[in-house]
């Protein structure tokens, strides 16, 4: 979910994996040579979810990343399909008041430009979800733990084929 840490938890796993760091949504913005937030307004949403597809389905395929991608991606099976089956999914689980704590000020995302943007971030959370739990292998709370414990927490969790003695054996 968007304001979970996916960036932020993303990059530090990396560098402790030794594997390159890949935004989807930054890299979605470089092949169009775009912000996100004006796809949005010359596609709307099904336009940028349709660009947010065929970017996972590329990044899906490379080796060796650590991928974040936009909160809203679960939304199409397919990317479900090649998250789950072509990597391994953490889900960072925020709860709704943690996530506006986080959010509250920001003016740039596309979703949270509404009446209500606390109302918003819950009603997608609620959407969302089960989606998540769904193509999710590990789930880890990014609520106030300090990002180096959520990192430490992932490692330990992950199959001994990822860790990076070993990592240029995994997928």
């Amino acid at each position: 979910m968007m304001g979970s840490g996916k960036t932020t938890v993303g990059r530090r796993l990396a560098a402790r994996l030794g594997r390159r760091f890949v935004d989807a949504d930054k890299e979605l913005e470089s092949r169009c040579g775009v912000p996100i937030a004006t796809i949005f307004e010359l596609e709307g949403e099904d336009g940028f979810r349709r660009r947010e597809a065929a970017v996972i389905d590329a990044l899906t395929r490379e080796p060796g990343i650590v991928l974040a991608t936009g909160g809203g991606a679960v939304l199409l099976p397919e990317n479900r399909e090649r998250l789950r089956d072509r990597g391994l999914v953490v889900f960072l689980r925020a709860g709704a008041a943690e996530l506006w704590q986080r959010l509250k000020r920001d003016r740039v995302r596309p979703l949270l430009r509404t009446e209500n943007p606390r109302q918003r971030i819950a009603d997608l959370l609620a959407a969302r979800e089960p989606l998540y739990r769904e193509v999710a292998h590990l789930t880890v709370t990014s609520g106030r733990a300090p990002i180096d414990a959520l990192v430490a927490d992932i490692i330990g969790r992950l199959p001994e084929a990822m860790l990076p003695d070993r990592a240029e054996d995994s997928p």
